[in-house]
């Protein structure tokens, strides 16, 4: 089984208008209001290919009442911890500029997180966990890393979607793969990346420090995957770039999910290059039919150094 982890998921309020003006009565043209999360992301885009996976995570109140109804309604498999505080409400502001203001989230108690984390107790070697997005102010930044322990305790995999210090801090429990863009790989090394080449040699470092699979997104300059036999390079397919937002978790859903199924991880790269393009290319996550759009476009070259 695919599990993700969406520690602070939220009701995402998405207001458009021809025009914000601040200190005055704005009047919208459209809104919508989606269940917003970057494991719940995840969780989507592997029900759209198909691949039998549960979201966990935290939700409480009337909110979290609305985040889970609206999963519900697309099919998805949840296991959330119910907690007495309510989920956060993001609200997304589209008008000529865009404009985020994102909701803290709720504070758990002792018993809400130990909760939460007995469901890790009935992992076993077959199953992989997908760790995404931001904690709760409640939860220490370690609290990943508490959970990575417990996970690689029963031998499963794991996935955590994370950059800086935090990504390296992982690399030695060996996720199955990794994803920094290659602006995110200059930082990790404090370095400058002016070729292909460069960009390589240092995913390779990241392998030799842990890592099973290394992916690099580079945006419109595609993308890349490093193995311990191969590096794969692929040029990014055409389109027009609608909405970055949930690029990286459908980038992830497509490889994570393809890879538990085939443990290919050329055809896992080529399900998460298309994956990540079609939600590029889209109003919101990728549906199927846009995934199977964008496939044939994907050309994958070994590539020489």
């Amino acid at each position: 089984m695919i599990y993700t982890v969406t520690v602070n998921p939220s009701i995402d309020y998405i207001v458009q208008l021809p025009e914000l003006t601040l200190g005055e009565v704005n009047r919208m043209s459209y809104d919508t209001k989606l269940p917003g999360g970057k494991g719940i992301n995840v969780s989507r885009i592997l029900k759209e290919l198909g691949h039998k996976n549960v979201a966990l995570g935290f939700v409480g109140g009337f909110t979290g009442e609305f985040v889970e109804k609206a999963l519900k309604e697309k099919a998805l498999t949840t296991n959330f911890t119910h907690v007495a505080a309510d989920t956060r409400i993001n609200v997304k502001i589209k008008a000529q500029n865009e404009t985020e203001i994102n909701g803290q989230g709720p504070q758990l108690t002792d018993t809400e997180i130990a909760e939460f984390k007995q469901q890790f107790d009935h992992l076993t070697a077959e199953d992989v966990v997908i760790l995404s997005g931001s904690l709760v102010p409640s939860l220490t930044t370690d609290f990943y890393f508490e959970l990575i322990k417990i996970i690689r305790e029963h031998g499963a995999g794991f996935v955590i979607d994370t950059t800086g210090e935090s990504l390296l801090r992982t690399l030695k429990e060996h996720p199955l793969v990794v994803k920094p863009n290659h602006h995110e790989l200059a930082e990790l090394f404090n370095v400058k990346l002016d070729s292909l080449a460069d960009i390589v040699k240092y995913g390779r470092k990241l392998l030799v420090m842990g890592a099973r699979h290394v992916l690099i997104s580079m945006a419109g300059d595609g993308g890349l995957l490093i193995t311990p036999d191969e590096v794969y390079f692929s040029p990014a397919p055409k389109g027009k770039v609608i909405n970055s937002v949930g690029a990286g978790d459908s980038m992830i859903g497509g490889f994570v999910g393809t890879f538990a199924a085939t443990h290919d991880p050329v055809e896992s790269f080529r399900y998460g290059l298309a994956c990540g393009s079609a939600t590029a290319f889209s109003e919101d996550l990728a549906d199927r039919a846009k995934i199977n759009e964008i496939l044939p476009q994907i050309e994958i070259k070994k590539f020489k150094d």
